[in-house]
């Protein structure tokens, strides 16, 4: 995402990382705009301590500091409106059971011309480890992403501009599940569906998923695909109002001399 800022003509002046993390996007991004003012939304307080503490003795001897966080929800960010002229988020979209409202909230944060750019995980992240488990038990185990073509229609309802979408797909390879799961928790990838099985998951459905994805074992490692949703696009001047009337700009005529 970084990369593709370099090709995007912007010198914002206040730039907002949804979904910051521990801070490594917010601190890059500072280090790509060094005159803009950053700051790093997340609704996970012990992301944020961990985000504030990284540098912090740095920070002290140049008594400066160009990253700020605050702890909120997507779907309702703590700013107001029209305030931000870039608005960023690396693979946090997809925490939403529904983007809508989040896409909302950032195109309302937006300044007037100001750029939307995300990334999020599609239809085909973890698809091994989906049909592993879709083999033996019924029981959603992964969340189900939305498709790229969906997401730019969401951000087209929602009144963004030219919205602009791509993907690329990443497979990464473990020894075993073991490593995968591993690597998922560590990153805070778990299963939080609202229709998710609240009791432990029987040793049984384990070894019949661990089973089924040995079967896909190349060159003796486990494959684990992950489908990358790219997308940007610009805040618009508002055409319609809130009760949906078009909205006609007069400028006044200029009388021509004699």
């Amino acid at each position: 995402m970084l990369e593709r800022l370099q090709y995007i003509k912007l010198s914002p002046q206040r730039v907002l990382d949804a979904g910051c993390g521990d801070g490594h996007g917010a601190r890059r991004l500072a280090e790509f705009y060094p005159g803009a003012r950053v700051l790093g939304l997340d609704f996970a307080p012990p992301m944020l301590q961990a985000a504030r503490s990284h540098g912090a003795w740095l920070r002290r001897v140049l008594r400066r500091e160009r990253v700020d966080y605050v702890c909120g929800d997507l779907a309702a960010v703590p700013l107001p409106a029209a305030s931000v002229d870039l608005a960023w988020s690396n693979l946090a979209l997809h925490c939403a059971e529904d983007p809508l409202p989040a896409l909302k909230e950032l195109r309302r944060v937006l300044k007037v011309g100001g750029l939307f750019m995300f990334s999020c995980y599609g239809p085909d992240t973890l698809k091994e480890l989906k049909s592993a488990f879709a083999a033996f038990d019924r029981e959603a185990h992964v969340h189900s992403f939305i498709d790229m073509h969906d997401l730019g229609d969401m951000l087209s309802a929602c009144g963004y501009a030219a919205p602009v979408m791509d993907m690329e797909l990443i497979t990464l390879t473990y020894a075993d599940v073991d490593a995968l799961c591993a690597d998922l928790r560590a990153t805070g990838q778990v299963n939080t569906l609202a229709g998710r099985r609240r009791g432990l998951t029987g040793t049984g459905v384990f070894g019949a998923m661990r089973a089924a994805y040995a079967n896909l074992r190349r060159d003796g490692r486990l494959p684990a695909s992950f489908e990358i949703v790219y997308g940007h696009a610009w805040k618009p001047q508002q055409r319609l109002s809130g009760d949906g009337r078009a909205i006609v700009r007069l400028e006044p005529s200029r009388a021509k001399r004699t």
